[in-house]
């Protein structure tokens, strides 16, 4: 019976562990993406949220950064925005959501708001991840932007 528990908890790791680095994986590709002109952040800093208490308030610093480069490549390419700072908001409310859930998930008074507060952070993370990925792409497709007429019907086919 003890062995089951350990194999659980070796799943349920796993289970949160691999879908976090595939997350971290498509922002620091995303910030490959942008020009190092346009980058807050170099994207190998993606992988700090691997430190403890560290990636608290990192995951804030982050945020903002890499919403601020989005916008700053967004405007570099002439790629019109519909909001100040692509992914900022939902970004921002995904970490005070599971800022917040950690304590009320370990109060026995409040488990259920606790869990809704998680949830709530999972989801966001969920739609945060693909909004962030949305823009990489986006970036990619409008890569050449910046260049000049003459200098785009005269680049290589990549």
């Amino acid at each position: 019976m003890e062995n089951m528990v350990y194999l659980l908890a070796v799943v349920v790791f796993l289970a949160i562990l691999i879908p976090f680095v595939f997350y971290l994986f498509t922002l620091q590709r995303t910030l490959e993406v942008i020009a190092i002109e346009s980058r807050k952040m170099a994207p190998g800093q993606v992988w700090f949220l691997f430190i403890p208490i560290f990636n608290i308030v990192w995951q804030f610093i982050m945020t903002a950064r890499i919403a601020d480069s989005i916008r700053d490549e967004c405007i570099r390419l002439q790629i019109p925005l519909t909001e100040n700072r692509p992914t900022f908001a939902l970004g921002l409310v995904m970490s005070i959501l599971y800022i917040v859930s950690i304590p009320l998930n370990n109060l026995s008074a409040a488990p259920m708001l606790g869990g809704l507060c998680s949830l709530a952070a999972l989801v966001c993370w969920i739609v945060y991840w693909v909004k962030v990925n949305n823009y990489r792409k986006l970036i990619i497709d409008n890569g050449d932007n910046f260049l000049l007429d003459i200098e785009k019907e005269t680049a290589p086919l990549q």
